[in-house]
């Protein structure tokens, strides 16, 4: 089950829209769904986070915690929604885009994928970018 929990004005349009396509990510990298929960904060909020859980004194745009048994997802995804608006501009996105790019980066560390290599930052961004395609708005 996918959940959405709010610690700022933020919110999102359509849940079941987001939650369907995060069901379908996990289904394509062959993993279970288990109990995964975003929490869309400010950057202080996730400043916290980051010093008090992390020991980093940093801004970020994302902090995940993985609780995955086995095959089965589970964990909290914390998205600053400042540090999201603030990406898009510098990447020169849309919100919208910039989100979803966010919100599948937590699930696809939970499959396995890592970032902090060269090699691994691509894979990720290429994987980032094909799990993208799966969302679909229905007209």
């Amino acid at each position: 089950m996918i959940d959405f929990n709010y610690e700022s004005d933020f919110t999102l349009d359509n849940e079941l829209l987001y939650s369907d396509w995060l069901s379908r990510v996990i289904v394509s990298e062959n993993k279970n769904e288990g109990e995964i929960n975003y929490i869309f904060c400010d950057d202080d909020y996730l400043h916290n986070i980051n010093v008090e859980y992390l020991n980093h004194d940093t801004l970020t745009d994302i902090i995940s915690f993985d609780y995955s048994l086995g095959n089965e997802l589970n964990g909290d995804i914390f998205i600053s929604i400042e540090r999201v608006h603030d990406n898009a501009l510098d990447f020169n996105v849309s919100f919208s885009e910039e989100l979803k790019r966010v919100m599948v980066h937590g699930i696809l560390h939970y499959c396995g994928y890592k970032d902090k290599t060269d090699k691994d930052e691509l894979i990720m961004r290429q994987k980032e970018d094909e799990k993208i395609k799966l969302f679909h708005v229905e007209q």
